[in-house]
């Protein structure tokens, strides 16, 4: 499936077009289900959000889909990625296909 990626001038902006297109689950309140699971999600959209002023501010908003049909979002910001998050398992997620 083609990811689509956004650009948006504010996080909630992002967050208000998904909720609008059905993405209505907080998956960073499971980030630890998601981080150890990540093949059962598939990455619908991607938004991106850079800080005019801080790159501190950087953030992306993933759009994605469980295995379920569970359809919410995944907000990381510049510093959430580490070695085993769910904000990382997501990014090389959207490298690999590109």
């Amino acid at each position: 499936m083609d990811k689509r990626m956004y650009h948006y001038a504010t996080v909630s902006k992002a967050l208000a077009e998904l909720t609008k297109k059905g993405y209505t689950t907080d998956f960073n309140l499971r980030e630890d289900h998601v981080a150890k699971n990540c093949e059962q999600f598939t990455i619908e959209e991607v938004y991106r959000y850079e800080g005019e002023t801080d790159p501190a501010d950087e953030a992306t908003v993933y759009g994605i889909q469980s295995e379920e049909g569970e359809k919410g979002v995944f907000v990381a910001s510049h510093g959430a990625y580490t070695e085993n998050s769910a904000a990382t398992m997501l990014h090389n997620m959207t490298l690999a296909n590109r």
